[in-house]
């Protein structure tokens, strides 16, 4: 047993040191993420199911994307104003009734209606967290704390997809109960652990943590700020086709049951709950952009690796390469935005980043769809790979002001 020894050191110290709330908020994050698995299947649902053509079902999911656009925004804002904890609250509680009924409906336009309005509330959530989870952290552990709660995210969203693949070939209304009702457990579940507006303890830049911004300094104001959302929304349109041209993808070229699908995304998950913390804790001298950039290239070389070859393993393989990346570029992109502001303003800066996702995701979907039935399957993935060449360009260029 002398050989497991320093592997459980590795572990030990990327694990110790985080505060006590910032596991909660992991826990809370990972039962939310856990049901996650309506928009796996989406493009599925509502071209095998309700009979919609691909071109109409990314625009459902740009016209989330355009709610998604709004929600990022307010939940930074409101984040500063209301506190991060009631903002999540709101934000689980009316997602969880909004997906539920999202399941009820079949005519295009309620469809449509329905995901704006689930791009809203839904979307709240993501800037409160990261701000909730900067507020908990000292800048030393932040890197670690962000990749805590993705740790959570991803061990929940692995649950999610699995169970939804058995699901969606029972019934895909299922999808939908699951997916409300494990929201709103998380309301439930944080309503009882948090009683708070906002954490209790804050963590503003020390005078040692560069790039620290004036604390009146708005995110409109501050163009190198305004660079790195540039970047994230092209990150974005990368991310965007795991959602819509990527499931389908899988099942028209690869010919891959959604089960399989589901087992893919487990491999991400895998990858992600056993290596992302001692990763990130090793690399913890690295500069948060030079992570960045390489994650881009990873994320965007594995997408483009996908018309090469065949077969479950090769797709396993693709999925090892991208996750690589994103488990370099996430949590170090949202420590560098959280270093770079404090308590008075981190929603919305938190906020901004999160609405360049969102609007990635208006982009993104009705993009893919167009280039995947317009100029062919393989193109698409290939447009991923140079879209993370032009990031990691991009990340390389930006110096610090």
């Amino acid at each position: 047993m002398r050989f497991l020894r320093p592997i459980i050191r590795v572990y030990r110290e990327a694990y110790t040191g985080l505060p006590r709330d910032a596991w909660l908020l992991s826990l809370v994050e990972f039962i939310n993420r856990s049901g996650t698995m309506v928009f796996f299947f989406m493009t599925l649902y509502l071209t095998k199911k309700l009979g919609y053509t691909t071109s109409q079902a990314g625009q459902v999911l740009s016209v989330y994307g355009i709610g998604a656009i709004i929600g990022g925004y307010l939940g930074g804002k409101l984040s500063d104003v209301l506190g991060s904890y009631t903002v999540q609250k709101a934000s689980l509680l009316l997602t969880g009734g909004t997906l539920i009924a999202l399941g009820q409906v079949t005519p295009l336009w309620l469809i449509m209606l329905l995901m704006f309005c689930l791009g809203v509330v839904g979307e709240m959530l993501h800037p409160a967290n990261a701000t909730a989870m900067s507020q908990i952290c000292p800048p030393a552990t932040r890197t670690r704390g962000f990749a805590l709660n993705r740790l959570a995210t991803n061990l929940g969203v692995t649950i999610g997809p699995v169970v939804g693949g058995f699901l969606a070939m029972i019934d895909y209304s299922y999808l939908f109960w699951v997916d409300g009702l494990t929201c709103l457990i998380a309301a439930i579940t944080f309503f009882s652990l948090f009683k708070t507006a906002r954490p209790v303890v804050g963590h503003g830049p020390s005078t040692g943590e560069p790039g620290a911004p004036a604390k009146s300094r708005s995110p409109l104001r501050n163009l190198f700020f305004l660079k790195i959302v540039g970047l994230t929304f092209l990150m974005g349109l990368i991310f965007t086709q795991l959602f819509t041209t990527y499931p389908l993808y899988f099942r028209e070229i690869y010919h891959f049951p959604e089960n399989f699908i589901g087992y893919l995304m487990a491999i991400n998950t895998v990858i992600i709950v056993l290596f992302e913390m001692i990763l990130l804790n090793a690399l913890k001298k690295q500069p948060n952009f030079y992570l960045v950039g390489i994650g881009a290239l990873l994320l965007g070389g594995g997408m483009a690796m996908m018309p090469l070859g065949r077969g479950f393993l090769f797709a396993g393989l693709t999925v090892a390469v991208w996750t690589m990346g994103e488990m370099l570029f996430m949590p170090a992109l949202t420590t560098e935005i959280a270093n770079h502001s404090d308590d008075s303003t981190r929603g919305s800066y938190m906020g901004f980043v999160s609405l360049a996702f969102s609007f990635s995701f208006t982009v993104g979907p009705a993009l893919g769809a167009a280039i995947y039935d317009g100029l062919g399957k393989d193109i698409v993935w290939l447009a991923c790979g140079l879209c993370g060449l032009v990031i990691w360009l991009g990340f390389s260029a930006l110096r610090r002001p």
